[in-house]
């Protein structure tokens, strides 16, 4: 059994070492195969140059400029070579041991796609956002459940989980080059009838985020507003 890990990259020279030193130690104790990917998304920093001083044992691949994480996530998904394919952030403000709760839904077959949440149980949020991005996140999927699909208490969790068969399905079709990305794929799982599973994950907040609260989350809002219209004649 092969699985692949996804890691969105931007600008991420000076954290993503450490992030991937900490896969490493994981991926070693298991008996699993597995397959790091991570993906450049046009970074002005070394973040290529450090990813690559890790040499065989994770592969990079580079995008020619600054598109976007959904962009980035899409690439590597669909590069991923694995039975199961997870993405997450490379800060690992979710634990990767946390894996383990998500991988035996997939294994099993009980379900095609497992996405991490914070929302299932507050009490997984180890270390919190500050009160007003939590607001806002949370008003964000009260939108989310309201416009796009109902259902997921957590969209936005950037730990996910898929059968390759799922991946390639969802990632194919996927529009969205922002941060909605999220949501996108979520409607698109749903709207194929894969069987979909929220999964409480333990999630510990990086104050080096680089998402702007103003910025990025108008952004997201119209990007949430166009899924079911770019996705209108696909299903």
């Amino acid at each position: 059994m092969k699985i692949s890990i996804v890691i969105p990259a931007y600008n991420e020279e000076f954290r993503l070492p450490n992030s991937i030193k900490i896969l490493l130690e994981f991926t070693a104790k298991r008996k699993e195969e597995f397959e790091i990917i991570i993906v450049d998304d046009g970074s002005k920093d070394n973040t290529v140059g450090v990813a690559k001083n890790f040499g065989n044992s994770i592969s990079v691949i580079s995008l020619e400029k600054n598109s976007g994480k959904g962009a980035a996530v899409r690439k590597g998904m669909m590069s991923a070579t694995g039975d199961f394919i997870f993405f997450m952030d490379a800060d690992l403000s979710t634990p990767i041991y946390e894996l383990d709760k998500l991988l035996p839904h997939l294994i099993n077959n009980e379900f095609d796609v497992a996405l991490g949440s914070r929302a299932v149980d507050y009490s997984s949020i180890k270390i919190h956002q500050p009160f007003y991005r939590e607001f806002m996140g949370k008003t964000f999927n009260k939108i989310v459940q309201l416009l796009v699909v109902k259902g997921i208490k957590d969209t936005q969790c950037g730990f996910k989980g898929f059968t390759k068969e799922a991946a390639r399905s969802i990632f194919s079709k996927t529009l969205i080059d922002g941060f909605s990305f999220d949501v996108e794929l979520v409607y698109i799982a749903s709207k194929l009838g894969l069987k979909i599973k929220e999964i409480s994950v333990e999630w510990y907040n990086d104050e080096q985020s680089k998402i702007s609260p103003i910025k990025d989350s108008l952004k997201m809002l119209f990007e949430i507003l166009e899924i079911k219209k770019l996705h209108k004649q696909k299903f």
